[in-house]
């Protein structure tokens, strides 16, 4: 834990003041980094993070509130003069999704991701959201589906030399390369 925030502000006003483009820190700044560093628990931070993300903590979940409450005490207890805001934004959330696959067979799609067995909190989906794209129109659209990998460029383009379109259809991509 930290335990001075002192620390924190003395490495901050070091920082600050080193000169622009110095290729090493002097000798007592690189000291009062190490005596910061050593402040830091990797223990700590593990804890932290578990306990913050234990539950669903979407805009207005309990367990959202809950994270603000355990954040502003541990400021205090660094020393900090800290509070909660509240703040009334505009954030949609989904009463229902469904997603279905109609032919050759009937298959509802969707919902919560499997369980990962490391991690004991995947399964504690109670109060969370269903998936759902935030600020996304509702509707129901009934169309063929056309697989576009990463939906790059360059997937739509070996699509067309294949002399398949996605013109009227629905696009399924997969996460993570576009």
């Amino acid at each position: 834990m930290i335990k001075h925030a002192a620390s924190l502000a003395a490495l901050a006003l070091a920082l600050a003041s080193a000169p622009a483009g110095a290729a090493q820190p002097s000798a007592p700044a690189q000291a009062l980094e190490q005596r910061f560093d050593a402040l830091i628990s990797t223990a700590d931070q593990l804890a932290w993070l578990q306990q913050m993300s234990s539950e669903p903590n979407h805009v207005g979940s309990p367990h959202d509130k809950a994270n603000a409450d355990f954040q502003l005490a541990m400021f205090k207890q660094w020393g900090w003069d800290a509070r909660i805001e509240r703040f009334d934004v505009l954030y949609p959330t989904p009463i229902s999704t469904t997603v279905e696959l109609v032919t050759p067979q009937h298959v509802v799609l969707g919902g919560q991701e499997p369980p990962i067995p490391e991690d004991p909190s995947s399964s504690n989906t109670a109060g969370a959201l269903p998936p759902y794209v935030a600020y996304q129109g509702d509707g129901d659209v009934t169309a063929p589906v056309v697989y576009v990998n990463y939906g790059m460029p360059t997937d739509y383009d070996a699509l067309e030399q294949r002399g398949i379109s996605v013109r009227g259809k629905i696009v399924l991509a997969r996460y993570g390369g576009g």
